[in-house]
């Protein structure tokens, strides 16, 4: 008898895997430390045994999920393109534009790719993610990141 086979979370379990082993393989070249004395490869090294840990749990289950009509893949080409070009319109708009204004597009547009987009959830998620990375890595973290396009503060 053949077992039933979620063909999205196994797909999902491999991605997961395969990220995990990359990161596990690319953080050796750091110095991993121990627990008590963490080296800069710790934490890749870590993140990527959990994510490996969870690809695998991932493509067990997915083995005894009786799949559905919805369980087959469909790649959709417009999702990945908005959302890649968020990200790297992100960086480069970051220097000019500044922090706000930059998280601003990313999220609201990367939303658009959704076929569920919702202006008011994207503008609601947009100021809780500023918030956060306000927070984070302003204010704990000290990065020297410009907040404001550059123009608006400029002195001639």
């Amino acid at each position: 008898m053949k077992p039933d086979i979620h063909q999205k979370n196994l797909a999902t379990a491999f991605i997961f895997i395969a990220l995990g082993i990359v990161a596990m393989v690319f953080s050796v070249a750091y110095k991993l430390g121990t627990a008590a004395n963490m080296g800069p490869g710790y934490f890749p090294f870590a993140l990527g045994a959990i994510l490996t840990v969870l690809g695998i749990i991932v493509a067990t289950q997915s083995l005894s999920i009786p799949p559905d009509k919805s369980s087959r893949i469909s790649f959709k080409i417009k999702p990945v393109l908005m959302i890649l070009s968020s990200v790297f319109i992100f960086g480069l708009s970051l220097e000019p534009l500044g922090l706000f204004a930059s998280v601003m597009f990313l999220v609201i547009f990367s939303s658009m790719a959704s076929d569920e987009f919702n202006l008011k959830e994207a503008v609601i998620n947009t100021m809780a993610l500023l918030l956060m990375v306000f927070i984070i890595f302003i204010y704990f973290l000290e990065f020297q990141l410009p907040l404001w396009p550059g123009f608006m503060f400029s002195h001639s």
